[in-house]
């Protein structure tokens, strides 16, 4: 089966939305951040300190090409993943992408951010940040969510969309033989 690829800022609720979706459909979550701190006993804001940015998109990257190679998983990316050519490009092509479009200013007036190394700069460059990467999360996303009243109902989203996109492309191939 088809990868479930979550995308959005940071905050938004991949995770949370991802470990409902993983249990509802007996998948397996992957969250890219927590991958990657696995794989480097650091947190994603020790990485950002000691090594930079750059260090840490290298690694997504190569976290994005190798679950790209895998089927079947709940991937909950990291909220700068999207904005790697590369990285996206891997992702998608392994399965359906679902913008998860969570208000940014929602996000930080809500969401907990002591530990999210780029939302650090206060409430107007978060804001700024979420309204430069809608775009890249648009143009990625095979569907987008905007129901937020419950992660249980955003998965529920979450889940239909992705059903909706599977039916259309059964139908979509059947009408190409």
């Amino acid at each position: 089966m088809k990868n479930i690829i979550l995308i959005g800022m940071m905050g938004c609720g991949k995770t949370t939305v991802g470990t409902l979706l993983a249990q509802r459909l007996q998948r397996q979550l992957v969250d890219t951040d927590k991958l990657i701190e696995a794989r480097e006993g650091l947190t994603v804001s020790e990485i950002f300190e000691t090594m930079g940015e750059p260090y840490f998109r290298s690694l997504e990257m190569g976290v994005a090409q190798a679950l790209s190679l895998r089927s079947d998983l709940i991937i909950a990316c990291g909220g700068g993943l999207p904005l790697q050519r590369g990285a996206m490009a891997a992702l998608k092509e392994s399965g359906v992408v679902i913008w998860l479009n969570r208000d940014p200013g929602e996000i930080y007036d809500h969401v907990p951010m002591p530990d999210r190394p780029l939302a650090q700069e206060g409430r107007e460059a978060f804001l700024q940040r979420g309204a430069e990467r809608a775009e890249v999360y648009e143009t990625w996303a095979d569907a987008t969510v905007n129901d937020f009243t419950s992660p249980v109902s955003t998965a529920a989203r979450v889940k239909e969309a992705v059903e909706a996109i599977a039916s259309w492309e059964e139908n979509k191939g059947g009408q190409e033989q």
